[in-house]
């Protein structure tokens, strides 16, 4: 089953809100158990999810954009 955007946006925020500066480091691992066990859907979600936890955290710091 394919996650909407908004679902994307929201799964991102809470990894984020979970795991803060290591949010990318959990996508990441995520992505690759899903590979190990063969889910390609569960690792392509992983890594959508993980383009936005990208783009929801500032690049000079790793740290969420709103806790700057």
């Amino acid at each position: 089953m394919q996650l909407n955007d908004w679902t994307l946006w929201a799964a991102a925020q809470e990894v984020i809100k979970r795991c803060g500066v290591k949010a990318p480091e959990y996508a990441s691992t995520q992505i690759a158990e899903a590979q190990t066990a063969g889910d390609d859907a569960c690792a392509r979600t992983w890594r959508e999810i993980a383009q936005r936890i990208d783009q929801l955290m500032d690049e000079r710091t790793g740290r969420p954009l709103d806790k700057q």
